[in-house]
């Protein structure tokens, strides 16, 4: 976003938590206000810092993208600035499945921060949703609502999926935690019966699902790859017989569009997911892959069987998904809505 923003001539700076420094990358002005460190200090300490320097910088428009940055949309807009907040997920719904949080707490925080999420929004100049489940919903606090897809860039990713190149890995790329599967695709591990490994390529944010599946005898078929670069992620993918992404069947799940998805699609790379009714329409709708029962790690483990044995089948999906990212789910049509909406934002009186 930052980088499409740069490119086409708007002065652009990015706020970040990241403890790496102030940095320039490719126009982009990047302000880091230090790591952010445990969940305390993320909600205490960072934000007020993150408030200054936007204050400092004088935007002709504010765009912010985590909820715990809510408050400071709220002091923004009060304070004469056009404010956008951007919605990766339904929170609320996200809440109630939080493992750390029991049944009647985890409803109750839905609830208050359903309420206090609408209160902010309604008052800023707009808000910007990654799917257009969440877009419906934001539409009913603040009219000027925007859908902008979290699309890959057509090229970035690209790897070679040439008919017949043997490969015996799978690849799981993003956070790791047990409603995403882990614990189901480890055990799947077990079930294979061809000679395959897992890319695992990303963090836990887990700890319980991680003592869990080190645990497990198909944690010996892991190759742990950690944190990666966009570089190295690519050449990942150049190795993979697949990608999966099979979320746990929860409500934050059902009607989400993972980045990861489509990034594997991106990559000629076929994929295994959940069989959600949404993702159904995705990789069913453009045949590029195998839907699977995500409790079910059997049927994991036969989809993977599938794909490692028939290597002509799997490249026609990984073409399948490329030609679908060419066509349809790419960032390049999706910033031409986000320029509108910012055309929209700023044509509009203050709220």
């Amino acid at each position: 976003m930052c980088r499409s923003l740069a490119r086409a001539g708007y002065p652009t700076t990015l706020v970040v938590a990241d403890g790496l420094g102030d940095a320039e990358v490719e126009g982009v002005v990047v302000r880091d206000v230090g790591a952010r460190g445990g969940r305390l200090r993320r909600f205490t300490v960072v934000p007020g810092r993150l408030l200054r320097i936007a204050l400092a910088v004088r935007a002709d428009i504010y765009h912010l993208h985590d909820p715990e940055l809510l408050p400071i949309a709220a002091r923004l807009g009060a304070s004469g600035r056009r404010v956008v907040f951007d919605s990766h997920e339904d929170v609320p719904s996200q809440l109630l499945d939080k493992p750390y949080l029991n049944r009647t707490v985890a409803r109750v925080a839905s609830v208050v921060f359903g309420a206090y999420e609408a209160f902010v929004c309604r008052r800023l100049s707009g808000v910007v949703a990654a799917t257009p489940y969440i877009g419906k919903k934001f539409r009913v606090a603040n009219p000027v609502t925007a859908v902008v897809n979290n699309f890959p860039l057509r090229d970035e990713l690209q790897a070679d999926s040439s008919e017949g190149h043997a490969r015996h890995t799978v690849c799981y790329v993003g956070a790791i935690a047990g409603i995403r599967g882990i614990g189901e695709l480890v055990r799947a591990l077990e079930l294979v019966k061809t000679d395959v490994r897992l890319d695992l390529c990303g963090e836990f944010s887990d700890h319980a699902a991680e003592q869990t599946v080190r645990a497990l005898p198909g944690w010996a078929r892991v190759n742990e790859r950690g944190q990666l670069g966009r570089a190295q992620i690519r050449d990942v993918l150049a190795t993979a017989v697949c990608g999966v992404v099979t979320f746990l069947p929860l409500p934050n799940h059902v009607n989400a569009q993972p980045n990861k998805m489509f990034e594997y699609m991106s990559a000629g790379v076929p994929v295994i997911a959940s069989d959600f009714p949404l993702w159904r329409e995705i990789v069913g709708g453009s045949d590029c892959g195998l839907l699977v029962n995500p409790l079910d790690s059997g049927e994991i483990a036969r989809a993977i069987d599938r794909l490692v044995s028939d290597p002509v089948a799997a490249a026609r999906m990984g073409r399948n998904g490329r030609r679908a990212v060419l066509d349809r789910y790419h960032w390049e049509a999706e910033v031409r809505e986000l320029f509108a909406f910012y055309g929209r934002v700023l044509e509009r009186p203050l709220p």
